[in-house]
Protein backbone atom coordinates (compact mmCIF):
# COMPACT_ATOMS: atom_id res chain seq x y z
CA UNK A 1 0.00 0.00 0.00
CA UNK A 2 1.40 3.58 -1.39
CA UNK A 3 1.76 5.71 2.02
CA UNK A 4 4.85 7.65 0.21
CA UNK A 5 4.27 7.60 -3.47
CA UNK A 6 1.02 7.87 -5.27
CA UNK A 7 0.89 6.77 -9.32
CA UNK A 8 -2.46 7.96 -10.07
CA UNK A 9 -0.93 10.31 -12.42
CA UNK A 10 1.32 7.55 -13.64
CA UNK A 11 -1.80 4.77 -14.88
CA UNK A 12 -3.54 8.01 -15.91
CA UNK A 13 -0.40 8.80 -18.18
CA UNK A 14 0.52 4.87 -19.39
CA UNK A 15 -3.48 3.97 -19.83
CA UNK A 16 -3.10 1.06 -16.91
CA UNK A 17 -0.15 -0.12 -18.94
CA UNK A 18 1.45 -2.43 -16.19
CA UNK A 19 4.68 -2.52 -18.25
CA UNK A 20 5.40 1.10 -18.59
CA UNK A 21 4.65 2.10 -14.96
CA UNK A 22 7.13 -0.64 -14.29
CA UNK A 23 9.50 1.35 -16.45
CA UNK A 24 8.90 4.67 -14.85
CA UNK A 25 9.47 2.96 -11.57
CA UNK A 26 12.49 1.63 -12.71
CA UNK A 27 13.60 4.52 -13.80
CA UNK A 28 12.54 6.47 -10.72
CA UNK A 29 14.56 3.79 -8.57
CA UNK A 30 17.83 3.98 -10.55
CA UNK A 31 18.07 8.13 -11.40
CA UNK A 32 16.45 10.45 -9.00
CA UNK A 33 18.85 9.12 -5.80
CA UNK A 34 22.11 10.04 -8.68
CA UNK A 35 20.21 13.37 -9.73
CA UNK A 36 19.76 14.10 -6.13
CA UNK A 37 23.57 13.41 -5.43
CA UNK A 38 24.32 16.17 -8.05
CA UNK A 39 21.87 18.48 -6.46
CA UNK A 40 23.94 17.57 -3.21
CA UNK A 41 27.19 18.47 -4.82
CA UNK A 42 25.94 21.73 -6.29
CA UNK A 43 25.28 22.73 -2.70
CA UNK A 44 28.41 21.59 -1.40
CA UNK A 45 30.06 23.29 -3.98
CA UNK A 46 28.27 26.75 -4.07
CA UNK A 47 27.26 25.75 -7.79
CA UNK A 48 23.96 27.55 -8.19
CA UNK A 49 23.59 26.42 -11.68
CA UNK A 50 24.27 23.10 -11.54
CA UNK A 51 21.90 22.42 -8.54
CA UNK A 52 19.13 24.01 -10.24
CA UNK A 53 19.81 21.83 -13.38
CA UNK A 54 19.29 18.77 -11.38
CA UNK A 55 16.52 20.38 -9.48
CA UNK A 56 14.47 20.96 -12.46
CA UNK A 57 15.07 17.38 -13.93
CA UNK A 58 13.39 15.75 -10.84
CA UNK A 59 10.90 18.36 -10.10
CA UNK A 60 8.58 16.71 -12.88
CA UNK A 61 9.29 12.98 -11.70
CA UNK A 62 8.11 13.90 -7.94
CA UNK A 63 5.23 15.21 -9.34
CA UNK A 64 4.41 12.64 -11.58
CA UNK A 65 4.90 10.19 -8.50
CA UNK A 66 2.88 11.58 -6.13
CA UNK A 67 5.70 13.54 -3.82
CA UNK A 68 3.84 16.41 -3.25
CA UNK A 69 5.67 17.83 -0.43
CA UNK A 70 9.13 17.13 -1.67
CA UNK A 71 8.15 18.74 -5.28
CA UNK A 72 6.88 22.07 -3.28
CA UNK A 73 10.58 21.70 -1.93
CA UNK A 74 12.38 21.07 -4.97
CA UNK A 75 10.39 24.36 -6.13
CA UNK A 76 12.15 26.02 -3.01
CA UNK A 77 15.28 24.53 -3.88
CA UNK A 78 15.08 26.03 -7.52
CA UNK A 79 14.62 29.36 -6.20
CA UNK A 80 17.52 28.94 -3.93
CA UNK A 81 19.42 28.60 -6.81
CA UNK A 82 18.56 31.57 -9.02
CA UNK A 83 18.80 34.00 -5.75
CA UNK A 84 22.18 32.30 -4.79
CA UNK A 85 21.46 31.68 -1.55
CA UNK A 86 23.79 30.44 1.57
CA UNK A 87 24.23 26.54 1.62
CA UNK A 88 22.56 26.98 5.60
CA UNK A 89 19.43 28.02 3.81
CA UNK A 90 18.69 24.89 2.09
CA UNK A 91 20.48 22.33 3.25
CA UNK A 92 17.21 21.51 5.64
CA UNK A 93 14.78 21.44 2.53
CA UNK A 94 17.08 19.04 0.44
CA UNK A 95 17.72 16.68 3.88
CA UNK A 96 13.84 16.50 3.64
CA UNK A 97 13.49 16.03 -0.21
CA UNK A 98 16.28 13.29 -0.31
CA UNK A 99 14.13 11.58 3.31
CA UNK A 100 11.30 11.52 1.10
CA UNK A 101 12.58 9.82 -2.43
CA UNK A 102 14.29 7.67 0.01
CA UNK A 103 11.05 6.30 1.85
CA UNK A 104 9.46 6.36 -1.63
CA UNK A 105 11.91 4.37 -3.29
CA UNK A 106 12.14 1.96 -0.32
CA UNK A 107 8.72 1.05 -0.32
CA UNK A 108 8.54 0.90 -3.93
CA UNK A 109 11.03 -1.81 -4.24
CA UNK A 110 9.23 -3.66 -1.56
CA UNK A 111 5.49 -2.93 -3.63
CA UNK A 112 6.97 -3.55 -7.16
CA UNK A 113 9.56 -6.19 -6.08
CA UNK A 114 12.07 -4.17 -7.94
Amino acid sequence: MAIHYNLSKVYALSDNDPDFVNEILSLFVTEVPEDLQQIKEGIKKKDHKHAYSFAHKIKPTLDLMGLNVAFEEILQIEAWTKAEGKKKDIKETFKSVKKQVKEAIKEIKKDFNL
